[in-house]
């Protein structure tokens, strides 16, 4: 009975945040937010629901041990959802990375190492630092967040480099035709902004409740069948809540919007840190002091990941082994030996 109401949650949270993504895509560009900051922080809110909920859910029951696994493991898995992109999205001769080629998208893989490095500074801090439910670790973060941003935005109009560092025949329309296209669709369709808006409020509703049936079950499972609320919080329930950016990756990379593919799981990634904030000032506590070994595995995991698609997005591999690229490839390895030693641990 467990896992069919994991399940059913999963398949709410896969439909949900389907609709979640396209009606993001009308209502930012009919409000013009496509490429200000309040777009980017709308788009990186609303693909992030389910953990938004499983944190929420998690700080306020006392279970922070789940909600700090999914956030960590989520990073590491939605960095594999790159893997699916690139192996079953991505069509012709060249990879993911070499059509997606951007310094921009560089940048914002870089913004997610930064604000990973405070997580694990923040890790070592003492648990008493703490002050109105603020640690300075989830602060720096959040201000990280959104000073990378700002740095982004600028950087996606005005980069000072050749062709504003995109890379030679990288992806032939520009990044983001793919939501001007769905807004089209809808205005085809006769779908008015207040339809969408009404849509987009149902799907956050659902995809907020069933984030929490999630992470209720999935405790509930994991203590069933003697499984670390750790280690599943980073795996099977990290990979339930990545579910919508592989069905919007995979729309994406079809449309040809190779770069909006790849800015939307670095983008998230960037996001899911904050969440210590909230979970701080939900539970009270300093949370990320109580981050265990596996949790700085993991947050060294992701790092690594994320450092080998940076490098893929500078080398651009021209050629496809296994119907992937060569980084595409490294990375699935190196999550497989990193679930391996996450095993270990968690022994």
């Amino acid at each position: 009975m467990l896992l069919l109401i994991f399940a059913a949650a999963a398949a709410a949270i896969w439909v949900a945040g389907v609709q979640l993504s396209n009606q993001t895509d009308v209502l930012a560009t009919r409000l013009h937010l496509g490429a200000a900051l309040g777009g980017l922080i709308m788009l990186a809110i609303a693909t992030n629901l389910p953990e938004i909920a499983i944190t929420a859910s998690a700080a306020v029951s006392g279970n922070v041990g789940v909600a700090v696994g999914n956030i960590l493991g989520g990073i590491a898995i939605q960095t594999v959802v790159l893997v699916a992109l690139d192996a079953f999205g991505v069509r012709g001769d060249h990879p993911l990375t070499y059509r997606a080629a951007s310094l921009v998208l560089v940048l914002e893989g870089a913004l997610v190492v930064a604000v990973l490095g405070v997580v694990i500074a923040g890790s070592q801090l003492p648990d008493d630092l703490i002050v109105w439910r603020l640690t300075p670790a989830t602060v720096l973060i959040a201000v990280l967040w959104v000073v990378g941003l700002l740095l982004l935005q600028r950087a996606g109009t005005s980069l000072p480099w050749h062709e504003s560092g995109e890379a030679p025949d990288n992806q032939d329309e520009p990044r983001g035709h793919s939501q001007a296209k769905a807004e089209k669709a809808a205005t085809d369709k006769g779908v008015s902004t207040a339809r969408s808006a009404t849509v987009f409020g149902v799907a956050a509703l659902v995809t907020l409740v069933a984030g929490v049936v999630l992470e209720r079950s999935g405790d509930a499972i994991s203590e069933h069948i003697g499984f670390s609320g750790v280690l599943f919080g980073a795996t099977i329930l990290a990979a339930a809540t990545s579910l919508p950016e592989l069905s919007t990756g995979l729309t994406s990379v079809k449309a040809g919007d190779y770069q909006l593919a790849m800015s939307d799981i670095f983008g998230g990634n960037a996001f899911l840190p904050v969440l210590f904030l909230l979970a701080t000032l939900l539970s009270g506590k300093a949370v990320l002091p109580q981050a265990h070994a596996s949790d700085i595995y993991l947050t060294a995991v992701a790092i690594l990941l994320t450092l080998v698609y940076m490098g893929g997005l500078l080398f651009r591999p021209r050629r496809r082994t296994a119907r992937m690229g060569v980084d595409s490839l490294v990375v699935l390895v190196l999550y497989a030996v990193g679930v391996a030693g996450l095993v270990a641990i968690a022994r």
